[in-house]
């Protein structure tokens, strides 16, 4: 990363084109964006965290925490899913994925969340602090993961104790309970 100012912040109504357009880019198709799109308006994604990554000012990068719950859980622990962090090609390699993740985070444990999960690239995520293979921990995902991408489906746990006692099949937001969501 160069010395070009990073801004990290929320995003409003008015960034939608931005954030959609970042993860067409990202991703290389609409599928992604859709999902963002949908997740964004679906309430039982709430409370969700959307944070957009600009540098001088222009729109570089985004991330999404959406609301989860386990399934059979009558006390259940403040849980998000990270889906999805994309970022522009152009500023890709350059640390803005890293302090996405950083930054939500950090926002995630001030609003009381234990634990985030993540299904993703398995040597990427765990640099910053994901620990793969969240079945094992006792928390499958809400689709099956092939067992040769098990440690794709990952956890995060935010505060201390956070997976002592506490497990359960993970329940995402409506939207995105589909299976063509569910594959690394």
């Amino acid at each position: 990363m160069d010395n070009r100012k990073i801004t990290i912040r929320q995003t409003s109504n008015s960034d939608l084109e931005d954030v959609l357009d970042i993860n067409r880019q990202a991703f290389g198709e609409e599928d992604v964006a859709g999902l963002v799109d949908g997740l964004l308006k679906d309430a039982t994604a709430q409370p969700l965290l959307s944070l957009l990554a600009l540098i001088e000012d222009k729109p570089a990068g985004y991330i999404l925490f959406t609301r989860a719950t386990l399934e059979g859980q009558t006390d259940q622990p403040g849980i998000q899913i990270l889906a999805p962090l994309a970022i522009k090609p152009e500023f890709q390699k350059q640390g803005i994925g890293g302090k996405l993740i950083e930054e939500g985070i950090s926002q995630l444990k001030k609003s009381g969340t234990e634990l985030v999960f993540v299904l993703g690239h398995e040597t990427y995520y765990p640099r910053h602090g994901f620990i793969p293979d969240a079945k094992s921990m006792g928390f499958p995902a809400t689709y099956p993961i092939p067992e040769k991408n098990k440690d794709a489906w990952m956890i995060y746990p935010l505060v201390k104790d956070a997976l002592n006692g506490t497990s359960g099949k993970v329940i995402c937001a409506d939207f995105m309970n589909r299976p063509e969501y569910w594959r690394e």
